[in-house]
């Protein structure tokens, strides 16, 4: 009863905090307006930026370019802890695993803002390019920064993709860029970037992408008996549609955006190879679109205030044609109300305190191919997070408190019942000696899932008694750079991680004793210990010739110590290596660009028990690419040839989902 009421009060308390500040920035902005009739220009300055106590792992500007992926996901491998989760092809589903701690323990913000799935819990990372893309982040825990949303403070790791904001020289009113790719697969990927000045304070953007391909490739298929032979894998084509764009707007210590995203796509479901069975017939059809707005200003010199909003419609169709399974033709429709403020005051220059209140509501409407309706639940969720930040000279903490209550409605069968509850957060960074270029660093966070739509009441394996899972994570390291080293290493930087996590009643689908039913359950227990090492150093040959290297390497035991009966008790679990790493080359020599790199899987095993049988080799890929920078007046052309996978290895990323084998890209292009 202690903990309701203090939830009942702090969230009366934000709510007050939140209309008082409304309120104020209303005013704040209205005496702007007023000033701007008296004045010719209005001054624009730079807002408060948080210091961030552990930093997260970045790839941004041409860094980002010249990697050459696909989409979103082919950059995230490159991350220190990240296990892709890649079904094949250009269409196939792209999700990530971070430090073993399972994809819905994963969240992505899109500009600042989450990209939710109630349903499933899931972001299909191949929906999102790189075309647009100015920076992707990554931090273990949540980002340090104490003025953020409620959403923010409750994931177990965040992704933040960040899209390119319109920036002009002097004279400069409108960028225009176009980029065509093609090759294997039959693709073909034309793409706009369009930038525009409004005014002095406000600029639009516009992107747009277009990628067609039939996703046929040659793959590998061997029994175990020695039988071997090369097929062509079938129904991965795509054909994909995507369009955003929206405005920016400076004011007098502030900033705001709005902007709408729509998706929409056909693809095929390639499916497993087994017994056999090369093709597959399945289809599925996507319609995502939203629109968010964001709002931040410092409304004095000590008081920030941050608003966003957000609606988001996801329309999916899935159909499994085939009659000799079970025949499958079902749409589901997802509806997202969001809003969040966040207040920042300062006390004084160390100190600084934090109060964020996000409110969401999500919906889920299924239907069979006969139209009848089988769920349609409806959930609540308050979160309210109190957090502050103690900056000293050497020394700097953030402590963070969420407090989470989820309430939800059921039209069809009984709702969950409602759930409440605390996760703390500490960070801490420390300068031990003279040099601000080594810090000692560490976080403790305690956070949870909620069990998605589908683990409540999906047909019939739902359960609407599911528990939380539970996520507990210690992290300790240090980050040293030095700069510059010699007339050559410009730059040198490492960074050094050690971690354990666990996950707790780990939600998992267990078979009945019917064998064709399964049904979720809280059964799991998951230990996780590991090692993150980065390192990275930037080379100057030449006048002409300049290096970029980054190295990365993770070691991970992932142990499952659910039951001590269990014949795999203290197993790695399912599909987690105990080695990866990567390796990027980029090179510049004038006008010219190389970029190599190359990626590490070690051994693993496609069940829970570790025996020869579900044995699962390592692999690697390695890809290369070269481009030529041409300008002519106020035009710059680049084309770039890519070869990927250049050893032309056959592997499965998941067992039965052959991976493209060598493979080849051209792209074309034209800043204006």
């Amino acid at each position: 009863m202690y903990f309701k009421e203090l939830l009942s009060s702090l969230t009366k308390g934000f709510l007050h905090v939140m209309f008082v500040a409304t309120a104020i920035a209303a005013s704040a902005q209205q005496k702007d307006s007023v000033a701007s009739k008296d004045l010719k220009e209005v001054a624009v300055s730079a807002l408060k930026v948080g210091k961030e106590v552990v930093p997260g792992q970045k790839l941004q500007g041409e860094e980002l370019k010249r990697l050459g992926g696909n989409s979103v996901a082919d950059a995230l491998r490159f991350f220190a802890g990240v296990q892709l989760k890649d079904y094949g092809g250009i269409g196939g589903l792209k999700t990530v695993d971070i430090r073993s701690m399972g994809t819905t323990q994963t969240g992505v913000f899109y500009d600042g803002i989450q990209l939710g799935n109630a349903q499933n819990g899931t972001v299909d990372l191949g929906k999102f390019s790189l075309d647009n893309m100015e920076e992707i982040s990554m931090y273990n825990g949540q980002r340090s920064n104490i003025f953020q949303t409620a959403k923010d403070f409750a994931a177990a790791t965040a992704i933040y993709l960040t899209t390119i904001k319109p920036t002009f020289a002097e004279g400069e009113k409108t960028h225009f860029r176009t980029t065509i790719k093609t090759g294997s697969f039959g693709l073909f990927n034309p793409s706009i970037l369009w930038q525009q000045k409004i005014s002095n304070h406000v600029t639009a953007n516009l992107s747009a992408e277009w990628v067609n391909a039939n996703g046929q490739y040659k793959f590998r298929y061997a029994k175990a008996k020695g039988y071997d032979t090369t097929a062509i894998r079938k129904n991965g084509d795509i054909n994909a549609y995507r369009i955003e764009g929206g405005f920016n707007g400076q004011l007098q210590h502030g900033e705001w955006s709005a902007k709408g995203y729509f998706y929409q796509s056909e693809r095929g479901i390639p499916g497993f190879v087994v017994n056999n069975v090369f093709g597959h017939v399945d289809r599925q059809w996507d319609r995502d679109y939203f629109f968010q707005g964001t709002f931040r200003k410092d409304v004095t010199d000590k008081y920030s205030l941050q608003l966003n909003t957000k609606y988001t419609s996801n329309y999916n169709r899935f159909s499994q044609p085939d009659t000799a399974l079970l025949m499958v033709d079902n749409t589901y429709r997802q509806q997202e109300y969001y809003f969040s403020s966040a207040n920042q005051y300062t006390i004084n220059k160390w100190w600084t305190v934090a109060l964020s209140g996000d409110f969401q509501w999500n919906a889920l409407r299924s239907f069979d191919r006969s139209g009848n309706e089988l769920a349609h639940p409806i959930r609540y969720t308050t979160l309210v997070a109190a957090a502050t930040s103690l900056n000293f000279n050497k020394f700097s903490t953030q402590l963070s408190m969420l407090g989470t209550i989820v309430n939800e409605d059921n039209k069809i069968n009984m709702p969950a019942p409602s759930k409440q509850e605390f996760t703390p957060a500490i960070y801490l960074s420390w300068q031990p000696g003279t040099n601000p270029e080594f810090k000692l660093r560490g976080f403790y966070k305690r956070i949870f899932r909620m069990p998605t739509l589908n683990d409540l009441y999906y047909q019939e394996i739902g359960i609407a008694t599911l528990k939380p899972e539970f996520a507990t994570q210690y992290d300790a390291g240090y980050s040293w750079y030095m700069t510059p080293i010699s007339s050559i290493i410009k730059h040198f930087g490492l960074d050094l991680d050690f971690w354990f996590s666990q996950v707790k009643d780990k939600i998992v689908a267990v078979p009945t004793t019917d064998p064709q039913r399964w049904q979720m359950s809280n059964i799991g227990l998951v230990k996780i210990k590991g090692i993150d090492l980065k390192a990275r150093a930037d080379w100057e040959v030449s006048e002409d010739t300049r290096l970029s290297t980054k190295l990365v390497y993770t070691f991970q035991r992932a142990q499952d110590f659910t039951n001590p009966g269990d014949i795999y008790y203290e197993d790695q679990i399912v599909y987690i290596p105990k080695h990866s790493g990567s390796f990027i080359l980029q090179a510049d020599y004038k006008a010219w660009q190389l970029n190599f790199s190359q990626i590490y899987t070690g051994e693993r095993y496609n069940a829970k028990t570790n025996i020869p049988e579900n044995y699962v080799q390592p692999w690697y890929t390695s890809d290369i690419g070269l481009s030529r920078i041409i300008t002519w007046h106020k035009w710059m052309l680049k084309a770039t040839c890519m070869v990927n996978n250049v050893l032309n290895q056959y592997y499965d990323v998941v067992q039965s989902f052959p991976m493209p084998g060598r493979n080849y890209k051209v792209i074309l292009t034209i800043n204006i």
